[in-house]
């Protein structure tokens, strides 16, 4: 694991306030985004004042609270003179996010003599260039890295995972992964680090085992990153020098859409974007842009207009920080590009003439057979493989049967029924769904039956295995009978669903199970009065 020194500047948001608005950030201000505070001053903090608290709770402890409107672009224009004063003194600087930035530490160590004196004139320099304050700190990864830069501490080499031992879950930054933990009594990185990682990733998901080698001190920039071909990277030239942000926004934007095109024609994403200008008299200007997921090519656009808005405005304090020329050469150079398969196209593309001839022809096919001859699966909520898909004929609006979670939450399969806390003022977001507790988890069935199988599950004595009140098995299940007998080699559960209990002809009650057996075959099977049967079938 590479050596990292991160520089982390406090209460961003709201310093960015203070160099673009003019907003003193030595009073009570606080950065609200969706109604909730993101980013307080000190002063808020000294008034109780905390992330996350609405704007009514937080005006009602400081009335004289001055609120301002989250804005991402500010804050990346603002942090523009940071990273260059970084750069001063330390090449290859990575923006993480506006107001964190990262650089390899090895160089800087080298040459200002040791780690410590890097990261003090580091510091110096920000302070110096810009008039903010920041913090730098030492250890091996950006996630370490970062943690490390808030305690203002250097992590000797190889003592990360004793650093991040007894750091709190929260740091992890996923609270629903980390109220989950919690309830399971893991309060600690060191604690979660300690679970096997097999056990980790077919409990929590890939994006709690990408959070599990987090606590492990292992940096999730490691996996499958491999150095972009040079037939990856676009560029743009313009006779007439780009002077003004929306012309240049104009054109950056189209080089972002190219690039995700490009990326998306071989498979592929990216999680760093290097955005290089030349101007007309020759100055040329870099900059690396890091992401904690898979840049989109919304996502990407955006870091362009922020880049360049930040170049050609400038917002260093003092100074000014624009180019000696417009810029007439822009050129987007991938980083950290991984394999996606989620950048498949649909079975006819998503637009164009192709997919219009599909809907005429498919369209004909109904008129001679009827609506219901071509149809099209629609994914909305349940718990069970069957309950989740709706056929819908082909046109109509696709609108799934029952509404479904916003997003997969690491919920425990053993739950039986879960009450979610209330938000404040008693409404719950619009926009999400219902939790579905108990749901199927990640990865689905290939196939699903459109009735349960019969089948039989017998323990090594060859007695049937049932499950008691208490879920407890009344036996190992040892051989699955389905056409033959065939061994059981691995098997999960009982994972208990008790569905509708108040409507007595609608209640289903039932435990389902994983099994894997030796001809290579898993199946998702249940349990009902007795009775087993297979609901689906994985690939």
């Amino acid at each position: 694991m590479s050596r990292t020194l991160l520089v982390w500047c406090p209460d961003w948001p709201v310093v960015a306030a203070e160099i673009v608005d003019g907003v003193s950030a030595q009073g009570a201000v606080v950065v609200l985004h969706a109604n909730r505070v993101v980013a307080c001053s000190e002063a808020a903090r000294a008034e109780g004042i905390r992330r996350g608290l609405r704007r009514r709770e937080a005006q009602s402890r400081c009335p004289q609270l001055v609120v301002v409107e989250h804005d991402p672009g500010r804050d990346a224009r603002a942090f523009e003179p940071v990273v260059a004063a970084v750069e001063e003194v330390a090449a290859g600087v990575e923006v993480v996010r506006p107001g964190v930035c990262a650089v390899a530490a090895r160089g800087p160590a080298r040459y200002f003599g040791g780690e410590e004196a890097a990261a003090e004139r580091v510091v110096e320099q920000v302070a110096q260039a810009c008039g903010v304050e920041s913090q730098a700190g030492i250890a091996d990864g950006v996630f370490a890295a970062g943690l490390a830069a808030r305690a203002g501490q250097i992590v000797a080499d190889g003592r990360t995972p004793e650093f991040l031992a007894g750091v709190t879950v929260e740091a992890l930054e996923r609270p629903a992964l980390t109220d989950l933990l919690r309830r399971l009594g893991v309060t600690t990185l060191g604690e979660f680090a300690k679970l096997p990682r097999s056990d980790v990733l077919s409990r929590f998901g890939f994006d709690g085992a990408l959070a599990h080698r987090l606590a492990a001190g292992l940096d999730h920039r490691a996996l499958a990153v491999r150095t972009p071909p040079r037939d990856l990277e676009v560029s743009g030239e313009y006779d007439e020098p780009l002077e003004r942000v929306d012309v240049a926004a104009f054109a950056g934007r189209a080089l972002a859409e190219r690039l995700h095109e490009l990326l998306a024609s071989y498979g592929l994403a990216c999680t760093r974007l290097g955005i290089e200008a030349v101007t007309a008299d020759g100055q040329e200007l870099h900059r690396v842009w890091r992401h904690d997921g898979l840049l989109t090519a919304a996502a990407i656009a955006e870091r362009v207009r922020w880049q360049l808005d930040g170049w050609l405005t400038g917002a260093r304090r003092g100074t000014a920080a624009r180019p000696t020329a417009g810029l007439v050469r822009l050129r987007l150079v991938p980083g950290g590009v991984i394999v996606h398969l989620g950048l498949q196209p649909g079975l006819w593309g998503d637009a164009g003439a192709e997919r219009e001839r599909a809907h005429r022809a498919l369209s004909r096919v109904q008129g001679l057979l009827g609506p219901e001859s071509v149809v099209t699966a629609v994914v909305g909520g349940g718990r069970s493989a069957d309950d989740q898909i709706r056929f819908v004929p082909w046109g109509d609006e696709r609108v799934p049967a029952r509404p479904a979670a916003a997003a997969p939450q690491p919920v425990p399969m053993k739950v039986v029924a879960l009450e979610e806390p209330e938000p404040e003022d008693g409404a719950r977001p619009p926009e999400k769904g219902p939790p579905w507790p108990g749901r199927l988890p990640a990865p689905a069935p290939a196939l699903v039956p459109e009735q349960p199988m019969p089948a039989l599950v017998l323990d090594a004595a060859g007695e049937p295995v049932g499950v008691s009140a208490r879920l407890e098995l009344t036996g190992k299940p040892a051989v699955l009978l389905l056409d033959g007998p065939v061994e059981i080699v691995g098997w999960a559960g009982p994972w208990p669903v008790d569905e509708r209990w108040w409507a007595p002809g609608e209640s289903r009650r039932r435990a389902r199970f994983q099994i894997a057996v030796a001809d290579g075959r898993a199946f998702l099977m249940s349990l009902t009065a007795g009775h087993w049967a297979i609901e689906a079938i994985y690939d």
